[in-house]
This record gives C-alpha cells, sequence and structure tokens, in this order.
C-alpha cells in the first residue's frame, strides 16, 4: 500500500463526447478495484471567441467569428491500492484528452 490515500484526476478536451467517455472509463475501473470515487465535477467551459475580418480592405462590418470550446472535469478517488494504480495506468483513454494525475 502507498502512503497517499488520495488521487485526484484532471480532464481537459475539445470534444465534449470524448471527456465523457473518458471520464466514465475511469470512473468504472475504479469502482471495479473497490476504490470510493466522487465525481466528475464539472468545471467551467473556457469559450476562446476569435473576430476576424473577411475583407482585407474595408468592409468592416463583414467579420467572421470562430470560438474554441474547452471543457474540462474533475475526478476524485479515495481509498486507493496498488490495485487500483495499475488498473488506472492500464487504461487507454482517447487522443483529444488530456489527463492530468495528482497524489493528494
Amino acid at each position: 500500500m502507498i502512503n497517499k490515500n488520495k488521487i485526484r484526476i484532471k480532464l481537459k478536451s475539445f470534444n465534449f463526447k470524448f471527456i465523457n467517455n473518458s471520464s466514465k472509463e475511469i470512473i468504472n475501473t475504479a469502482k471495479k478495484t473497490g476504490a470510493n470515487v466522487i465525481g466528475p465535477v464539472f468545471l467551467p467551459t473556457r469559450r476562446e471567441r476569435y473576430t476576424i475580418l473577411t475583407s482585407p480592405h474595408v468592409n468592416k462590418d463583414a467579420r467572421d467569428q470562430y470560438e474554441i470550446l474547452t471543457y474540462k472535469r474533475l475526478i476524485d478517488i479515495n481509498n486507493i491500492s496498488n490495485k487500483t494504480i495499475d488498473a488506472l495506468m492500464k487504461l487507454e483513454l482517447n487522443s483529444g484528452v488530456s489527463v492530468q494525475i495528482i497524489l493528494l
């Protein structure tokens, strides 16, 4: 058994479906190993908006707007064991999801 007994997992993605599937996989594998799972906690979605002029010289009113949405989730796992850590390390998540793991 390791000294730390809590894991916090932060997920980030541009795709809503990818982050939901990844969080479900993490929760299911943690529950199968007997750990206590809190979450997923939905963190605020970040919106980045960009406005671009479509005409190079005139027509300031002609603009296009683009936005990028960044979705975030937080999962806490308590009462972890070596079996839980091994199962989480073997998970293969979607390539569009950024995962940050913190031992508390």
